[in-house]
């Protein structure tokens, strides 16, 4: 099973942070973010990654280089302009497995263990993705969708609603005749939603948004505790 870690994005929320340094390579508890996602993929048993970057991504990838230090494998997919979420996606389709891969984040941190994905269930028929939602951080109190009975939805009228997490298994058909380009993977999503072939589950575990520069901080006092 192979892994993919998104990297390609500005970080415009981080300015002026991310002026010469990309979002993925500052650090947090004496860690990159993006090393932490290596470790922790490393230690679940993803070892074949595929990394996307875009702005300043030739510094993730001397940074990182063929993943050995970190015990994975990687597999660069290189963005003239970020592609957003969708696109970028798309265009490293050809890196990745024909079957269901996981997809994370790179601007998160977590301690989720990614073995425990059901990556299997996600078969491109009955299910096109499963999404890890957590509670609500105070920057998105409102939540993004809904979980009942195993299947995530979007929300109607007062149903309580949590936040994606960044955490994600796709099957390549979620994106079947989809045009290349930069686009966002939401409106996919919602498609399949609507067709009942999301699965998700609630992670309560930790969790951060890296966003902003005082995110990053919060991150890094939590990490030296």
């Amino acid at each position: 099973m192979k892994a993919m870690v998104l990297a390609a994005g500005k970080g415009e929320r981080m300015l002026p942070l991310t002026l010469k340094t990309p979002k993925p390579l500052h650090t947090a508890g004496g860690k990159s973010l993006i090393q932490h996602h290596l470790e922790n993929l490393a230690a679940n048993g993803f070892t074949d990654l595929v990394i996307n970057h875009a702005w300043l991504g030739e510094q993730i990838e001397a940074a990182i280089g063929d993943g050995s230090d970190f015990g994975v494998k990687i597999a660069w997919s290189r963005e003239e302009e970020p592609l957003e979420t969708a696109g970028g996606i798309m265009k490293a389709l050809p890196l990745l497995d024909p079957d269901a891969f996981v997809c994370v984040n790179a601007d998160i941190w977590t301690d989720f263990a990614f073995r425990k994905l059901p990556v299997g269930s996600v078969d491109g028929d009955n299910l096109l993705a499963w999404l890890v939602l957590v509670e609500n951080p105070s920057q998105h109190p409102y939540g993004d969708f809904i979980l009942h009975e195993g299947k995530v939805a979007q929300p109607l009228g007062d149903e309580k609603a949590f936040t994606y997490s960044g955490i994600a298994v796709y099957h390549p058909a979620l994106f079947a005749g989809v045009r290349q380009g930069k686009q966002s993977v939401v409106p996919l999503l919602k498609q399949a939603m609507a067709e009942g072939k999301v699965g998700g589950e609630l992670y309560q575990g930790p969790w951060f948004d890296i966003g902003t520069p005082e995110r990053l901080q919060e991150l890094d006092n939590y990490l030296k505790k």
